[in-house]
């Protein structure tokens, strides 16, 4: 089971929930009360009452929050002369008393705030030795979930028979953390949720940078592997208590999270099923992959596989392409029915139709389905496989060969990179043509996209690598399930060749920052079309309309129309405004369009839409269209050691005048420049590659739509008959060009 499915199962069927609260999540480093953290606790049990499911909290924080009262309270009550003697501890049970009233206190208060009634009980290990008592508790329980009344649990330390219930390990629970595992048994309880102030259980003290989240326990392989930091800062027992409680919880078949108390949310996250924190589980083995994956174990992985790929003739390395293809076909049902899961928990989060627009596979997705094109649908992404499997064969193609010298002789062939890490948005679709990409190039890949498709991801990958032969192996591509692997993954650069983030500018600004490893990014997708005076009308009607209403989640739709001042004059900018509105676009306006149409005035010319609107700007000629476009569609990135230019995605002219249709193709620096064509034809498919990885709007390596080509490097194979150099001695150079003869 892989980990997506792991995080998934556990939560299946969970109704009653028991969440236990810590010391250093409720209060402060100075002992007072953490108001917002409890206010986002009671939040999130308030939210999972009204979802239906019995929410049970055990709380610790009594103590603190009682030493603090009363050591405010002797310093009142003291006099100078008092405060120059040596102070006394003060008794933790009078600690507990005090702050167990204000504590609750305020439980009720935050509670009454969201409609939620609470109710208090108090208990200490010696009445769990009388079964009356836990036949008594577990009634109660009962009737107040009923009432959808939220018990709140506490060791009642100011009444324990024990001496120093604070610091003694002995009985039949000795902290709230072996409490709330004794209470998940007694009230059969189908999850556990211990909430610390880290996000989980580290391989080593979570201050170590070498230390790593651990996602699943597996007691054979962690237990006395693990190095524990310091116990809480004002608790009892810290992370090892922790872990005993859930290793005991967990072992009595109660699935066990721990996760961090400091975020606002991370309790609903784990009922959504997602892959946060520890998971305790007594079949761990078998919800756990067969071995967690390092990142550099899965970088290497994928490189070694790539290697062995690159082996294989060019007959054998085609059939795993149409044996994918098959393989996409044959679960189209398991793939939509996982993909419309994910298209409804995005409706039902909110999120924005142009996102959920780019996570459905389905028809609507596009108008363009001729033979190669992507249209977004299972049979289209499997004959688009087919599609890039029957092209010439890309890796050792001759590019140019040359005699050295006689009888030594030099090629410059194509070539792999080596190991390709893609970081791509909420598109699934994505996945199939990066892959399909990376195998057809002979490259390792790792994977990692929206969490939006994280359903649609997973079985898309796993349709995918169970087609790849077992002399290859399954590892050649990668599926990155969690964001706290993508650091690790960026510092390997002596094992990743190559990064590639699809998604906004600040996505690509990140990663630039976080790695040495060569970024090929696709900064913005501010596409312009200029309609010049000399336009035919009714073309430019047919291309600006196509260029923004075929697809406008994409980045190669128009996101600002540019008009020529005569058309104004004429009314021409009027009917082209009025085409747009007619088939649901919002016009917004730059500050000269704005001022003369009365239109709203666009925020700013550098925003990329993704949805049924544009900016719309008046300019004096063609050459005012082209500093508009140098200066609002490119973007300076000084994130590197160099200054790259990233220069605009894809702008387009309309116009009759090839005079003009010519300055602005040799002026325009963008990756893709078009005369009379929709900016929509900007797509790797569309272009004849294939498909693409991305659309690179960097200077380097590769730019525009990224196929095949642009995921090869070259290297040179030279052949000789006994040739040395010898100080050039005797060695006459020809350097004759046989390219074509190769």
């Amino acid at each position: 089971m892989d980990a997506v499915d792991s995080t998934r199962a556990f939560v299946k069927g969970v109704k009653r929930v028991i969440i236990k609260v810590g010391t250093a999540v409720v209060t402060q480093a100075d002992g007072r009360l953490a108001l917002g953290r409890l206010g986002a606790l009671c939040e999130q049990i308030q939210e999972l009452n009204s979802q239906g499911f019995e929410v049970i909290l055990v709380t610790s924080g009594a103590v603190g929050v009682g030493r603090q009262r009363l050591r405010y309270r002797r310093l009142v009550n003291s006099s100078f002369a008092d405060l120059q003697k040596p102070q006394v501890e003060l008794d933790g049970k009078a600690c507990a008393a005090v702050g167990q009233n204000g504590l609750m206190a305020l439980y009720d208060t935050l509670f009454s705030q969201l409609d939620v009634t609470s109710a208090q009980l108090l208990v200490t290990d010696n009445d769990f030795r009388d079964p009356e008592f836990r036949k008594q508790l577990t009634d109660t329980v009962e009737s107040l979930l009923n009432l959808k009344v939220v018990p709140i649990f506490n060791e009642n330390d100011a009444v324990s028979t024990r001496r120093a219930p604070y610091e003694d390990s002995s009985g039949i629970f000795w902290d709230n953390d072996s409490l709330a595992a004794l209470l998940a048994l007694e009230l059969k309880a189908d999850l556990l949720v211990l909430l610390s102030d880290v996000e989980g259980l580290y391989s080593g003290p979570p201050s170590d940078p070498n230390s790593k989240l651990i996602h699943t326990y597996i007691k054979e392989r962690y237990e006395g592997a693990i190095t524990f930091g310091d116990k809480s800062r004002v608790g009892r027992g810290g992370m090892t208590a922790k872990v005993k409680a859930a290793v005991y919880a967990s072992h009595a078949g109660i699935p066990v999270v721990i996760t961090s108390g400091f975020a606002t949310d991370n309790i609903l996250r784990v009922l959504q099923g997602e892959r946060i924190g520890t998971l305790f589980h007594r079949d761990a083995q078998k919800l756990a992959p067969l071995r967690e994956v390092g990142a550099r174990e899965m970088a290497v992985a994928a490189r070694e596989s790539s290697r062995r790929l690159q082996a294989m003739s060019p007959q054998d390395r085609r059939k795993i392409l149409l044996d994918i293809a098959d393989a996409v076909e044959a679960n189209e049902n398991l793939i939509t029915v996982e993909n419309e899961a994910d298209v409804a928990a995005a409706q039902q989060a909110g999120y924005e139709k142009a996102l959920i627009a780019r996570l459905a596979l389905k028809p609507a997705k596009a108008r363009f389905c001729y033979n190669i094109f992507f249209c977004y649908i299972i049979s289209s992404l499997a004959n688009s496989i087919r599609v890039l499997a029957t092209m010439e064969e890309p890796i050792g193609q001759v590019l140019k060969r040359t005699e050295i010298a006689d009888g030594l002789v030099l090629e410059k062939t194509s070539s792999p990179l080596g190991v390709l890490l893609v970081i791509f948005e909420s598109r699934p679709d994505a996945l199939v043509q990066i892959a399909s990409l990376a195998i057809r190039s002979g490259n390792g890949l790792l994977l990692k996209g929206g969490k939006e498709a994280k359903k649609s991801n997973a079985i898309l990958h796993k349709v995918i690598t169970s087609a790849i032969p077992e002399n290859v192996g399954e590892r050649l591509i990668g599926l990155v399930t969690s964001r706290e692997e993508i650091p690790d993954l960026l510092k390997l650069d002596d094992v990743i060749d190559l990064v590639i983030p699809r998604g906004s500018n600040k996505l690509v600004s990140q990663i630039k920052e976080s790695t040495k490893i060569p970024v090929l990014g696709h900064a913005d997708g501010v596409c312009h079309v200029y309609v010049d005076k000399s336009a035919n009308m009714e073309m430019a009607k047919n291309i600006v309309l196509d260029s923004k209403t075929d697809y406008p989640a994409v980045c190669n739709a128009m996101e600002t129309l540019l008009v020529h001042k005569d058309l104004v004059q004429n009314g021409a900018i009027h009917e082209l405004i009025v085409e747009l509105q007619i088939k649901g676009v919002a016009i917004h306006g730059g500050p000269k369009a704005s001022s003369l149409l009365n239109i709203p005035e666009a925020r700013s010319f550098h925003h990329e839409y993704s949805a049924l609107a544009c900016t719309v700007e008046i300019v004096d000629d063609v050459y005012a269209a082209i500093d508009h476009i140098h200066r609002h569609g490119r973007h300076v990135d000084i994130s590197n050691f160099l200054t790259l230019l990233c220069v605009a995605h894809t702008d387009s002219i309309i116009t009759e005048d090839n005079e003009v249709a010519e300055i602005f193709l040799k002026q325009v620096d963008s990756a893709a420049v078009f005369h009379n064509a929709s900016t929509r034809f900007s797509d790797g498919a569309r272009f004849g590659l294939g498909a693409e990885v991305g659309v690179s709007t960097s200077r380097i390596h590769a730019r525009g739509p990224v196929g095949v080509e642009g995921l090869l490097t070259t290297r040179w194979i030279a052949r000789g008959s006994g040739q040395v150099v010898d100080g050039d001695k005797g060695v006459v150079y020809t350097h004759k060009d046989l390219t074509l003869h190769a």
